[in-house]
């Protein structure tokens, strides 16, 4: 499949030293809108997936309706791929971090309203479509924030924040289930989601203020 790939080769890197310090580049409006939007999207899709299964059994489902749930969320976490580039071409990069996000936010919603097994299979399809919008999204917009001699450096730190936060969720999503039930792992996800919609609706109405040369990383 891969064959069929056409990937344009990225421009070569510089060699002009190793570009601005990653405190500097950190501190750009853009790349702190793109790193929240990562983090929100995989440690609430991470800490409501986690939980999930688990939750559906404790609401006397069976193991085999959890199994199934969680196969349709990995495809809906995943099939769209096949469309999302398209889609953000299209609509552009925030309008789809956006639907992601509000996708998210859906599910969550979903999963509060009731904890039936349909309530367990379209929240959890619904959140793994959401994290594909919003997780591809984002870290497309963090490749806007950084020069080429950067590259390494600056993704390392996008993927050590958003992955660190997906472990904080992983490990935080049992004791939150166990302690405080289902709904409480839900409403977690209302107050991250929407921040992190609210720095993105902030960079983009930003974005929209400043000159095109302005916005040159």
């Amino acid at each position: 499949m891969l064959m069929f790939v056409n990937i344009p080769k990225p421009p070569p890197r510089s060699s002009a030293g190793e570009g601005r310090s990653l405190a500097e580049i950190a501190k750009q409006p853009r790349f702190v809108v793109a790193v929240a939007c990562g983090v929100a999207a995989y440690s609430m899709m991470n800490l409501m997936m986690t939980s999930a299964p688990l939750a559906m059994v404790m609401c006397n489902h069976s193991v085999t309706d959890a199994t199934l749930g969680l196969q349709w969320h990995v495809l809906g976490m995943y099939a769209p791929s096949f469309a999302t580039g398209a889609l953000i071409s299209r609509f552009g990069l925030q309008r789809i971090t956006g639907a992601g996000l509000a996708l998210i936010i859906v599910a969550a919603l979903i999963g509060i309203a009731g904890i039936s097994l349909w309530h367990f299979w379209i929240a959890l399809v619904l959140l793994g479509v959401g994290w594909n919008f919003a997780f591809i999204g984002a870290t497309t917009m963090v490749t806007h924030c950084h020069r080429p001699n950067e590259r390494n450096k600056v993704q390392a730190f996008n993927d050590f924040l958003v992955f660190g936060s997906m472990a904080l969720g992983s490990f935080a999503s049992g004791a939150l289930l166990v302690n405080f039930g289902w709904s409480a792992v839900n409403e977690i996800v209302f107050p991250v989601a929407l921040a992190a919609t609210a720095l993105l609706i902030w960079g983009a109405l930003r974005g929209r203020s400043q000159s095109p040369d302005a916005r040159v990383a």
